[in-house]
């Protein structure tokens, strides 16, 4: 009878050893996937700053900007880099971070919008008038009530315009350097907020709204579109709302005070 052969076996590996050459590998790993506009941090460190970026970002009840968040990191911290990293994880997920009117927040992902639809208020449309109206200031600002009649070709009523201050997507900048001191109006935030724009300079030009259809194909040779702007600052020809008479370098308005109607109390000149 043949006795059993006997065979060597190695010892198996410690499994908690493996695990932590996984994970050292894992972190190599990730470390070397890194766009090329992150600055070189450890993993660990370089994750901790993305979800201080995550966490604000998630319980800011507004959008915010970066230097906001950049006072929660290092002054040499890149916060443009991380933050577009942290765009490029959340793209392809339901909430997106986006950037709107120059600051970042996280919003439902466009092709999700409907699932929300049954939370969201009913908004009153608006008439053909004040979309008009709030096109003209888009591109025209500051511009007075005066100059968006002159534009359309039509009065345009104190209740159009006082709609769309409701809504917040248009402002009292000032009063324009002309008799009377009109009030001029420009947009806001919330107006590039709502139309997703990241500034005004943002709005389609002229071969932009040929191509879509809301401009008539028999337009003058001449027409064009006026490339838009938001100056916070006044201009040259506006003066603070608050401003008189007095503030105005060409000096008051003279006025005939013998053409003005006499009170009560008061007796005409005798010759």
């Amino acid at each position: 009878m043949v006795p059993p052969r006997l065979t060597l076996v190695p010892p198996s590996p410690d499994p908690n050893a493996r695990m932590d050459e996984a994970r050292d590998a894992d972190g190599q790993a990730a470390a070397t996937a890194l766009p090329g506009n992150v600055a070189a941090l450890p993993f660990a460190d370089h994750r901790e700053k993305l979800r201080i970026l995550e966490a604000l970002l998630f319980a800011a009840a507004e959008p915010l900007d970066e230097n906001t968040l950049k006072s929660h990191l290092s002054e040499d911290e890149d916060i443009s880099a991380l933050l577009e990293e942290l765009q490029g994880f959340y793209a392809g997920r339901g909430v997106n971070l986006v950037k709107v009117a120059g600051k970042w927040h996280f919003r439902t992902a466009e092709d999700l919008a409907y699932l929300l639809e049954r939370y969201a208020a009913v908004e009153r449309r608006l008439s053909k008038a004040a979309l008009e109206t709030l096109a003209i200031i888009a591109y025209h600002q500051p511009v007075t009530r005066a100059e968006i009649e002159q534009i359309r070709g039509v009065s345009t009523s104190v209740g159009t315009l006082d709609i769309l201050l409701q809504t917040g997507w248009i402002r009292l900048r000032g009063r324009r350097r002309a008799p009377g001191r009109p009030v001029t109006y420009g947009t806001t935030d919330a107006f590039l907020s709502h139309f997703g724009l990241e500034s005004i300079k943002d709005l389609p030009g002229l071969g932009e709204l040929r191509a879509s259809g809301l401009l008539d194909g028999n337009l003058p040779p001449d027409f064009a579109v006026p490339e838009p702007s938001d100056v916070a600052a006044l201009m040259p020809d506006e003066l603070p709302l608050e401003a008189t008479e007095e503030d105005d370098e060409e000096g008051p308005e003279t006025r005939d005070d013998s053409l003005l109607p006499l009170s009560d109390d008061e007796e005409p000149d005798k010759p």
